[in-house]
């Protein structure tokens, strides 16, 4: 390949926004293998898990099920989009506030779209809806409430907050809570009275939607 077109002296003279995808992960990769250049890999590493954000979150052992993938490559790639998700979550609690649901909605999805399981999170705020702290609470299956009452009060005390709001994914991308989510958030909502925190809200998220968990009361 000329120098002038390889992706390291191209985003040196022009910048990384005049590289493609498969150049940027081309320098991730750092070298091909024999017979295929580092681009050319780059370019069926993203076929194969279906772009971008498809990449963003397989983990190291299925990114090396594409031969010329080795163990160095699969973690350099995974570290990088990890390093994005650490700067979002950054971006997104400095110094947001939580006064509806839609804010809690949009502060969670980093963290929960995209995912093959289940992941709750939680958001501990000050008494005005100021940000203390997000958590990914627990990942898991897809076929029981992952949502532990008492450990959620324990996190939001622990980090000297007076109100919270709880977020998760379905999986399936369907956003219509379930019974189970249901009876969680009454139980959120008695146990944070009891204890003197506000219970701001509770949020299923997918890729493309998300919907507030009503119940009864």
């Amino acid at each position: 390949m000329p120098a002038t077109d390889r992706p390291r002296e191209r985003l040196w003279l022009h910048g990384a926004e005049a590289l493609a995808d498969r150049e940027l992960l081309a320098l991730l990769l750092g070298s091909g293998i024999p017979g295929q250049d580092a681009v050319q890999l780059a370019g069926e590493l993203l076929a194969a898990h279906g772009g971008v954000r498809g990449l963003a979150h397989a983990d190291p052992q299925a990114l090396m099920r594409l031969p010329g993938m080795g163990q160095a490559k699969a973690v350099r790639i995974a570290a990088a989009f990890q390093l994005v998700r650490r700067l979002q979550n950054v971006d997104l609690y400095s110094p947001r506030r939580i006064t509806t649901t839609a804010d809690l909605a949009e502060v969670t999805a980093p963290l929960l779209q995209g995912l093959r399981h289940e992941r709750v999170v939680v958001v501990a705020c000050d008494a005005s809806g100021k940000i203390l702290r997000i958590t990914r609470m627990i990942d898991g299956a897809t076929d029981r409430s992952l949502i532990s009452v008492r450990d959620t009060l324990a996190l939001v005390l622990a980090t000297g907050g007076s109100s919270f709001g709880v977020a998760h994914n379905h999986p399936s991308g369907n956003p219509e809570p379930s019974n189970a989510d249901r009876r969680v958030t009454d139980r959120l909502r008695e146990a944070a009275q009891t204890v003197d925190l506000r219970f701001l809200d509770h949020v299923v998220v997918t890729n493309s939607a998300w919907r507030r968990v009503t119940t009864d009361r």
